[in-house]
C-alpha cells in the first residue's frame, strides 16, 4: 500500500519525493452538498492535499452520544477527497482551537468543576479515551497504509502555547498508535523555541504555524529540528472577525510574497484557511486577551476562497504563481454557484419569550443559587434566572457576579439593565416600592466559549452568584434555553404597527443601554418572529437584519447563527441546500425588539434576502 514518510529533509509518497500543497477546509463548517465544489476549487488552484480538523464537540455533543452523519460525516468527506485524487491530512487532537466553540472540546466536560483540560489528568484522559475509541477506528480504513487518502495525522494542536506536559502528549501518541494509526504523526506550534520545546514529541515531526516572516519561522524550526521536511501546517492567509471590531482583510501581495519564499525553500504548506466556511448555530468561539472577544458566525477569514465559495483576487494570484514556478496546469474551476436576492420577507407572527420560556425549557429548575449552564446539563444558547425581591432592597445595587457573557435584566417585565462581560459593571440601582415585591428575570446569552489560551475553563451563565450590595440573593428558578427545538412555540399574528405592544421598544438598546434605577427602562421584551417566503428555485442567498438589534436566525429549522448591529458582519450566509422549492420559514429571535436601532426607518418587522454578502 502507498506509504507517506520522511527521509532526510523531504517527504516521500510511494518512494517519490513530494511537496505538499495543502489547503484547510473544515467539513463541519460547510454543508455536505458543497463539499465537492470546495474540494474541486482547491484542486483548481493547484493544491494536492486537503487538511481538516476534527471537532470533538461536533461528534460527541452529549457524553456517550456520538454523531457521524450529515455535516458531521467525516468519513464521507475524507472518502470524497480521496476519490478526487487528493491526499488528506487529519487533525483529530482533542483540542483544535480554530476559533471554534471551546476549541472543539465538548461543553459537558465543564460539568465537572475539578477536571483539568489538556493535561494528563486521569479524569480528562478517560473522556479522551472514550472519544478516541469511537473516532479512530473509523479512520483506520482510510489511512494510506490501508489504501485510503489519509497520509498524516496530528497528535495535539499548538500545545506549546498552552502547556508543557509531555506525558500527556506521549499518552495521545501512544493511544493513536495502539488504535491502529500507523501513518505519519506530527505536532504543530508557533515558531518560538519555548512553544516548540513544550509542544513537540521525541521522534515525531514538528511543524510550525505562522502568517508572515517565512524564512525566520523556518530558521527557528530548523534550530529545533535539525533534520526533517520544512512544513507550515497553518499558513494564516487571513484572520477571523470578532464582534465590535472591523472586518479583517489582507493584501494579495503579502500572501504571494510569503508563498514565494516557501517555494524557494522547497517547503510544504497548508493554507489556513483555503476556505473558512461558517460557524453555523452557536458554534463560534471567543478569545480573551485583555477582555472577552467573541467571534462572529462568518468564518470567511479573508481566505482565498470566500465564505460562499467564490474565488478571490488572492486565489487567482496563488494559482498563477504555482503555475509559473512549478509548471502546474491545474483543472478548470467549477462553474460558479448561483446567488439570488429573494427580496423582503415580512415576519407576520410572534411569540414572546417570557410566555414561552416554560415550554422551551421543559420547566423551571429550583435552585438555591443561580447555577451555570453546564451544571444544569446545557451547552449552548440562553439561560434565564428568576427570583423576587422585596422593598428591603430598595436603593440597593444589583450586581451580577461573573456574567458570561451578556445579560438583560428585567423587573416585572421591563428591561432595567444590560450587563456585558467585557465592560465594567457599575451595578443596577434598585427601585422597589414600599410593601411590594418585584420579579427579577435575568436572561443570559452564551456568546461562545473561549477557544485559546489560559482561560478556557469558560462556564456560561451566572457563574458566581447575584447579589444586592454584598448580600447574595437565593431561591432561584432556572430555565435553560438551548433553543435546539422551537416546536413548542405558539405564534400569533402581530398587532397593528407591526408588533405586539409588549414587544415594542421605547428606549435605546444594544450596548448603548444603561439604566439608573427605573429612570430609563424599556417595554421591549425578547420575542420570536416568524415569516415565510416562496422560492421557485433555490440558490445561495444572504439574510440582512437591518432594523433588528441582536439575536439569532433560523431558516427551515436550521440555526444559521447570530446577528448584531454592533457589527462588523451585516449578513448571514444561507447555502442553497438549506432552502426548499416552495414555502420557506424564517424565525428570528430578537432580544431588543424590531425597530430598536436608530436607522431602521420602519416599525414593520422584516428581513431582506440579498445576493450580496456584507462582512463589514
Amino acid at each position: 500500500m502507498p506509504v507517506f514518510e520522511t527521509r532526510g529533509n523531504h517527504f516521500y509518497y510511494e518512494n517519490e519525493p513530494i511537496t505538499l500543497r495543502s489547503g484547510a477546509i473544515h467539513y463541519f463548517r460547510v454543508v455536505p452538498e458543497y463539499w465537492e465544489d470546495r474540494l474541486r476549487k482547491l484542486m483548481a488552484v493547484g493544491f494536492n492535499t486537503v487538511e481538516t480538523y476534527v471537532a470533538w464537540n461536533v461528534h460527541e455533543p452529549k457524553e456517550g452520544t456520538f454523531v457521524f452523519d450529515g455535516i458531521a460525516d467525516l468519513e464521507a468527506f475524507v472518502k470524497l477527497a480521496g476519490s478526487l485524487g487528493l491526499h488528506v491530512i487529519v487533525r483529530p487532537s482533542p483540542y483544535i482551537c480554530a476559533e471554534w466553540e471551546f476549541g472543539g472540546l465538548p461543553a459537558w466536560l465543564l460539568e465537572n468543576g475539578d477536571i483539568r483540560l489538556r493535561v494528563s489528568d486521569p479524569a480528562f484522559l478517560e473522556k479522551v479515551d472514550a472519544y478516541f475509541d469511537e473516532l479512530l477506528p473509523r479512520l483506520v480504513p482510510l489511512l494510506s497504509t490501508n489504501g485510503g487518502p489519509i497520509i498524516a495525522m496530528q497528535i495535539e494542536n499548538e500545545y506549546g502555547s498552552y502547556g508543557a506536559d509531555h506525558a500527556y502528549l506521549e499518552y495521545l501518541r501512544d493511544g493513536m498508535i495502539r488504535r491502529g494509526i500507523d501513518v505519519l504523526l506530527f505536532t504543530s506550534d508557533g515558531p518560538e523555541t519555548a512553544m516548540l520545546r513544550a509542544g513537540s514529541v521525541e521522534g515525531i515531526l514538528a511543524t510550525v504555524n505562522f502568517g508572515s516572516r517565512t524564512r525566520q519561522a523556518f530558521e527557528i524550526l530548523r534550530k529545533h529540528q535539525p533534520e526533517g521536511p520544512l512544513m507550515v501546517m497553518e499558513f494564516w492567509d487571513g484572520w477571523f472577525d470578532r464582534w465590535l471590531a472591523p472586518h479583517n482583510t489582507r493584501p494579495s501581495s503579502e500572501i504571494v510574497t510569503e508563498l514565494e519564499q516557501m517555494l524557494e525553500l522547497e517547503a510544504s504548506f497548508n493554507f489556513y484557511m483555503f476556505h473558512g466556511g461558517t460557524n453555523f448555530g452557536f458554534m463560534n468561539g471567543a478569545n480573551h486577551v485583555n477582555y472577552y472577544e467573541p467571534t462572529v458566525n462568518s468564518y470567511d477569514y479573508n481566505a482565498i476562497l470566500s465564505e460562499d465559495g467564490e474565488p478571490t483576487e488572492t486565489y487567482f494570484a496563488v494559482r498563477k504563481l504555482l503555475g509559473e514556478r512549478l509548471g502546474l496546469t491545474p483543472p478548470e474551476l467549477p462553474a460558479p454557484l448561483p446567488k439570488k436576492a429573494y427580496g423582503r420577507v415580512e415576519l407576520t407572527q410572534s411569540a414572546a419569550l417570557f410566555e414561552s420560556a416554560d415550554a422551551l425549557s421543559g420547566g423551571a429548575i429550583r435552585s438555591v443559587c443561580p447555577e451555570p449552564m453546564e451544571k444544569v446539563g446545557q451547552a449552548y444558547g440562553f439561560i434565564m434566572y428568576t427570583t423576587t425581591i422585596g422593598d428591603e432592597h430598595h436603593g440597593g445595587n444589583l450586581i451580577l457576579q461573573e456574567v458570561r457573557d451578556r445579560a438583560l435584566v428585567f423587573a416585572d417585565g421591563r428591561q432595567i439593565g444590560l450587563v456585558n462581560r467585557w465592560e465594567p459593571q457599575p451595578g443596577i440601582k434598585l427601585n422597589v416600592p414600599a410593601e411590594t415585591r418585584v420579579r427579577l428575570d435575568i436572561l443570559v446569552e452564551n456568546m461562545g466559549r473561549i477557544n485559546y489560551g489560559p482561560l478556557m475553563r469558560d462556564r456560561k451563565g451566572i457563574t458566581e452568584g447575584i447579589r444586592v450590595g454584598n448580600q447574595f440573593l437565593h431561591d432561584w428558578e432556572i430555565r435553560p434555553l438551548p433553543l435546539s427545538d422551537l416546536s413548542s412555540l405558539e405564534f400569533a399574528p402581530l398587532a397593528q404597527e407591526g408588533q405586539p405592544a409588549e414587544h415594542r421598544s421605547k428606549t435605546r438598546t444594544g450596548d448603548e443601554y444603561s439604566a439608573e434605577g427605573w429612570g430609563e427602562t424599556s417595554d421591549a421584551q425578547p420575542a420570536f418572529y416568524r415569516g415565510t417566503f416562496n422560492a421557485d428555485d433555490t440558490a445561495d442567498t444572504f439574510i440582512r437584519t437591518d432594523g433588528w438589534g441582536k439575536g439569532v436566525v433560523w431558516i427551515n429549522g436550521f440555526l444559521l447563527g447570530r446577528y448584531w448591529q454592533a457589527g462588523p458582519t451585516k449578513t448571514l450566509y444561507v447555502p442553497a441546500p438549506l432552502l426548499r422549492s416552495g414555502e420557506n420559514e424564517i424565525i428570528v429571535f430578537e432580544l431588543h425588539g424590531f425597530g430598536s436601532t436608530a436607522d431602521s426607518g420602519t416599525p414593520a418587522p422584516f428581513v431582506e434576502l440579498t445576493d450580496v454578502p456584507d462582512l463589514g
